[in-house]
């Protein structure tokens, strides 16, 4: 097991773990050493993924380069009102919106203004539920399909909902506005039994039934049963096709694979799909309680 994934799995635990072992097991683990070799770029999109990947390990924060990419998104991707995958405030979009949340959350930035006024966002303009009105003007809300028309994309309630489940692990005092944001999100993905269209029980998306591992801008399998098991929404009725979803996709007890990698530059997949992915198998069950 790689020791990133050591500290990861003791951070599930909630295991308190000394500065000399973290340290240790950061500077020994072959995958910190894979993600920290990529220099820092000059493409936003590029470090945003780089950095939500380094993000899933735990103390990753300690690191020099770790510090120079979020500096990066702090005089580059923060903007007045949230996170902007391109820098500029008219083009902030629920779902890097949120992934940057999430990714401030495990780094122990959301003190940070930025982290701040990206949950401001959230909480003032992401809708979700159906036949809702936003007031955000930006028009990046309108490409892509379109992220807060009548009907809200479902990438950008799932990726929101995840990151404010993160972002209440990560606090020291509960905010009942996010609590209740999470509840009105999770009934929301309830309705679609999480994965499946209201209209035809077809996948709302593609690759939201194939596991994956960073998280990217799609909606996975792998994102959708952190937010039923850390959403507490397990023993719910419409939770079960996700469940049996998830049976069928064991290689064999308890082991899961990689199904589908993204490709951009700064996306580091953990693993390869050939083998049965160690992070998926640790994580999965745990998640699951």
């Amino acid at each position: 097991m790689d020791t990133a994934l050591k500290l990861r799995l003791a951070h599930e635990k909630e295991e308190p773990l000394d500065t000399v072992l973290i340290d240790q097991w950061l500077n020994d683990s072959q995958l910190v050493k894979k993600l920290t070799e990529q220099p820092v770029s000059t493409n936003g999109l590029t470090n945003l993924f780089h950095l939500i990947g380094l993000a899933e390990i735990p103390y990753i924060e300690r690191l020099d380069h770790t510090q120079k990419l979020i500096d990066y998104v702090e005089n580059t991707l923060a903007t007045s009102e949230g996170f902007s995958y391109t820098g500029e405030v008219d083009q902030i979009v629920p779902c890097y919106n949120a992934l940057l949340l999430e990714a401030y959350a495990r780094l122990g930035l959301s003190h940070y203004p930025s982290a701040q006024r990206a949950l401001h966002w959230i909480k003032n303009y992401q809708l979700f539920e159906r036949n809702q009105q936003t007031t955000w003007a930006g028009k990046g809300i309108k490409k892509h399909g379109g992220c807060l028309n009548a009907v809200p994309c479902y990438i950008g309630i799932g990726k929101t909902i995840r990151a404010l489940i993160t972002w209440q692990e990560y606090q020291k005092t509960a905010d009942p506005e996010v609590d209740q944001l999470i509840k009105q999100g999770l009934a929301y993905m309830l309705q679609h039994r999480f994965f499946l269209r209201l209209t035809s029980d077809t996948p709302i998306s593609k690759h939201i039934t194939s596991s994956a591992f960073p998280q990217s801008y799609f909606l996975s399998l792998t994102d959708l049963v952190y937010i039923a098991g850390k959403g507490q929404v397990l023993h719910e009725e419409n939770t079960q096709p996700l469940l049996e979803l998830l049976k069928t996709k064991q290689v064999k007890s308890n082991e899961w694979k990689l199904e589908h990698i993204y490709s951009y530059k700064g996306y580091t997949s953990f693993e390869t799909r050939r083998k049965p992915s160690k992070w998926l198998s640790t994580l999965y069950p745990l998640w699951l309680g």
